[in-house]
């Protein structure tokens, strides 16, 4: 199992980020829940926690579950703007596309991407959680797609 303290969520439906970051409290309570609406200001939020010079650890993310289909900047976009972070760490930061998306198209696309660990398809469930945790867990250069 990946050590997890912190889950963002960043999903354009506040719906969806309601009901989500109620799943990762079934999951693990323990689990602080990040989340924003807005995957722009979710960057710039990353940028400054994942920053080495950012001592404080508690604001650091070490799960990231991203939705695919965005306005403004989709999960495509959002991992091509976070993968210019030249200090970013993939191995301390594991992240995850969620999306009702079943097309193969976006599914080869996140699991080709480098910074991407899986892809998960909505609705999120605490025993996909498990899987999708569990699986990486058991193989770090696997990668799942979790139906």
């Amino acid at each position: 199992m990946i050590p997890i303290k912190n889950i963002m969520l960043v999903d354009d439906c506040r719906i969806d980020l309601f009901i989500n970051q109620r799943i990762i409290e079934r999951y693990n309570e323990n689990i602080r829940v990040i989340y924003f609406k807005n995957p722009l200001s979710a960057l710039k939020y990353l940028n400054v926690s994942l920053h080495p010079n950012n001592l404080n650890h508690l604001t650091r993310p070490n799960v990231l579950i991203l939705d695919v289909n965005m306005p403004e900047c989709n999960g495509f976009q959002f991992l091509d703007k976070l993968s210019k972070l030249d200090f970013l760490e993939s191995q301390n930061l594991k992240i995850f596309m969620l999306s009702s998306s079943t097309s193969l198209i976006d599914i080869n696309q996140a699991e080709s991407h480098p910074l991407c660990s899986g892809y998960i398809n909505k609705p999120l469930t605490v025993e996909k959680l498990h899987k999708a945790f569990g699986l990486h867990a058991n193989s770090l250069n696997k990668k799942a797609s979790i139906k």
